[in-house]
């Protein structure tokens, strides 16, 4: 069967986006077609449409590490033409095709059948959503509870920062939200945060101390860096920080002074090969006890043949929220 595929194209002008109708051999390997409803825009997919991005092995690519819709056709027994599935990460959008494209093909082992979501819910969480929850699930597990104090989360406009605040305000926690965007405080107040701060550290020319006043009980960090370094500083006795991300930089100067005076865990949050077993009760939680409770608030919508405008903007960190591109008659 032929379809439609937005496939990012290598040059030495750099990388484009092009609309462009393709065969079946695209699909490559795997027991269970998908027909895209969804995609959502990611970061790894602005890396993927960035020269030197380095997260796709090779080119020409069908980015799109989310893909959202229904079992097209199966060859095993646990998914049938219809269902409602969602399958990210993996090597999807990376080393594969992913769902920037009508139809996908994955191996059944990805592939998690939504029962308490809607096609464009989970759309709208996608990768970066999966990952908030992850998050918060990870500090649950520690032993988090609302009764130990303010909760931090760092990039707090971004898909995984806005999500985890949501989350985190529906299961009574206070939270304290740190943007460098002025503008987005109401938004965030919306979200539940108790109080909007900016970028951490306050100041950017200091010295991150080793040890600094307890100031959070935990923190869920999308921004790693420099930044991690100082929340790492600032958590109370026995906190943690589940940490995902790295758009200020992969370093982290620190020291181990957090981790043996406070008892401080650093917990790394992983979404991409995180066990289906898991991923799979994790995906039904976020449709009951760890749903959102904004999530439209937070919800933007694009066709997909804008996708390559929405990556751009949120590589350049213009970017809030989550957007939803739509997949099914937009092209």
């Amino acid at each position: 069967m032929d379809f439609w595929a937005m496939v990012a194209h290598e040059s030495d002008s750099g990388i484009v986006l092009t609309r462009q109708r393709v065969g079946e051999d695209f699909l490559g390997p795997g027991e269970v077609t998908i027909k895209v409803h969804y995609t959502s825009a990611n970061y790894k997919d602005a890396l993927a449409i960035t020269p030197g991005g380095g997260v796709v092995r090779g080119y020409p690519i069908v980015p799109g590490i989310d893909i959202v819709g229904e079992v097209h056709a199966s060859e095993v027994a646990d998914f049938a033409p219809g269902d409602p599935v969602i399958a990210h990460g993996y090597e999807i959008g990376v080393s594969r095709n992913g769902g920037f494209a009508e139809y996908a093909r994955v191996p059944a082992e990805w592939v998690v059948k939504l029962d308490t979501l809607n096609l464009r819910d989970a759309a709208a969480l996608g990768t970066a959503g999966f990952t908030a929850g992850l998050s918060v699930r990870t500090l649950l597990d520690h032993g988090l509870t609302p009764g130990d104090g303010a909760v931090l989360v760092t990039g707090a406009t971004g898909g995984v920062g806005s999500v985890a605040v949501d989350i985190l305000s529906g299961l009574d926690f206070e939270v304290i939200a740190s943007t460098g965007k002025a503008d987005a405080a109401d938004l965030l107040a919306e979200l539940g945060a108790n109080q909007v701060i900016g970028r951490l550290p306050e100041d950017p020319a200091a010295k991150t101390r080793p040890l600094s006043t307890a100031r959070w009980a935990a923190a869920v960090d999308s921004v790693g860096g420099k930044s991690l370094a100082y929340v790492l500083s600032a958590i109370g006795y026995g906190g943690a920080v589940a940490a995902s991300g790295l758009t200020g930089g992969p370093d982290l100067p620190t020291t181990v002074l957090p981790f043996i005076l406070r008892g401080v865990a650093l917990l790394g949050i992983d979404s991409a090969f995180h066990p289906i077993d898991s991923r799979r009760d994790l995906w039904s939680e976020l449709g009951k006890e760890l749903r959102p409770q904004h999530l439209s608030r937070l919800e933007n919508y694009a066709p997909i043949t804008e996708a390559e405008k929405v990556l751009r903007a949120l590589h350049a960190g213009t970017h809030s929220g989550r957007t939803i591109l739509g997949v099914a008659g937009e092209f």
